[in-house]
């Protein structure tokens, strides 16, 4: 019993890794946060917030995001 808890646990952890390195596009990060795209925007051009636009798109990854809520 105490093994699956343990094999359930570390597939949690493993799926929680995983959303916190995936890429969002800025409408995604803006549900996300509850700020606009501007905001995001303006962010990402100061060099506040890290990003990706070499795909065409800007795209963020949540562990960014999370780390420029937190002040980080």
């Amino acid at each position: 019993m105490l093994n699956k808890i343990l094999l359930i646990l570390n597939r949690i952890e493993k799926l929680e890794r995983y959303r916190e390195n995936r890429w969002i596009t800025l409408k995604d990060a803006c549900e996300y946060t509850s700020l606009s795209q501007s905001t995001l925007r303006r962010s990402y051009k100061k060099g506040f917030l890290k990003g990706s636009s070499r795909t065409g798109k800007l795209l963020f990854k949540i562990s960014h995001i999370d780390s420029w809520l937190n002040g980080q």
